[in-house]
């Protein structure tokens, strides 16, 4: 009788070892991520600058996590259909790239906006950014010359953009506001081809096109470039910015982040952080970006944050000053 009771005392004893050993184990294969095919969002077609960017960074990390990463093109909407699914994806294993106006100009533009950026997703890191070049038909005149011109002519002349409350429209809506006098009216168009088309036959007189799209007319002696959007560049570092113009506090540059929905699980924000900005660092992924027109970043999320909030209030003034509105 006293062997059977000590027998039940060290059985009930190892239960207590083994219980929570069981339960932690338990917890760890719940949390463990991915568990699955990890999809990226891209709102924009394949070839897009943002399919671009969402390729380099697929290969890399299902690598990286032991799984497939692929990357899927729901474009429509300026990217807000890709963005509004990401945001009310349940699954823990859907992610999205998206570009400046999905995060920071899109809830102004749209007041019957799907999704809400400040609250819907989580951020994991600012990928790559590139500034755009401002473009006009190479019989302009250089640098500071141009302004002067484009002021004497006011709204005579005319800029064009990839269309409403892009970040070519509204950038060059913020350039009005720094430099006297400058006052082109903008001419929506479908895309950046037809913007190209509509320089060279002298139908606008400007506008912000993307260096990979505006350099080889610019190399080629059909277009010039008056200057770029941002300090100088490795993705035209033969174009000078747009200070050395006479043009003050203003900078502009196009983006693309990645994001999850505001609910994706700890594990996965926590796998994330840590080896996206590794993989955007990575010299193989940055030569790949560079040669694709785009600046490797790999931020935080601290960092995304920043970058959102502080173009978020930029793009908010111009937006009420101008009244500019997409619905």
């Amino acid at each position: 009788m006293k062997r059977r009771s000590l027998n039940i005392v060290a059985w009930a004893a190892a239960l207590t070892i083994i219980a929570p050993l069981a339960s932690a184990q338990t917890s760890n294969a719940g949390t463990a991520w991915p568990s699955k095919t990890v999809r990226i969002l891209v709102g924009f077609p394949g070839g897009s600058t943002p399919d671009i960017v969402a390729r380099s960074l697929a290969e890399p990390l299902s690598k990286v996590l032991g799984q497939a990463v692929i990357v899927e093109n729901k474009a429509g909407a300026s990217g807000n259909i890709a963005a509004d699914q990401v945001a009310k994806a349940t699954d823990d294993h859907t992610l999205g790239v998206v570009i400046n106006g999905n995060l920071t100009s899109a809830r102004m533009l749209y007041p019957k906006l799907p999704y809400d950026p400040a609250k819907d997703f989580s951020c994991i890191s600012l990928l790559a950014t590139a500034p755009l070049v401002l473009v006009a038909p190479a019989k302009s005149p250089e640098g500071a010359a141009f302004f002067s011109a484009a002021a004497q002519n006011g709204d005579k002349w005319s800029y064009g953009s990839v269309g409403n409350g892009s970040v070519a429209h509204l950038g060059m809506e913020v350039l009005k506001t720094k430099v006297k006098g400058f006052a082109p009216v903008h001419v929506p168009f479908k895309g950046n081809p037809e913007v190209i088309t509509a320089l060279l036959g002298g139908e606008i007189q400007m506008a912000l096109v993307p260096p990979g799209i505006a350099m080889p007319h610019v190399k080629a002696g059909k277009l010039k470039a008056i200057g770029l959007t941002s300090g100088r560049s490795a993705v035209a570092p033969e174009v000078a910015p747009l200070a050395d113009a006479g043009v003050r506090d203003f900078t502009l540059e196009v983006w693309a982040a990645l994001v999850g929905p505001a609910k994706l699980s700890k594990a996965a924000q926590d796998r994330l952080n840590a080896e996206v900005p590794k993989i955007i660092r990575d010299a193989d992924t940055r030569q790949k970006l560079l040669n694709q027109g785009w600046q490797a970043v790999g931020s935080s999320p601290d960092g995304l944050k920043s970058r959102i909030k502080d173009e978020a209030a930029i793009m908010s003034d111009i937006i009420s000053a101008r009244g500019i509105k997409l619905e």
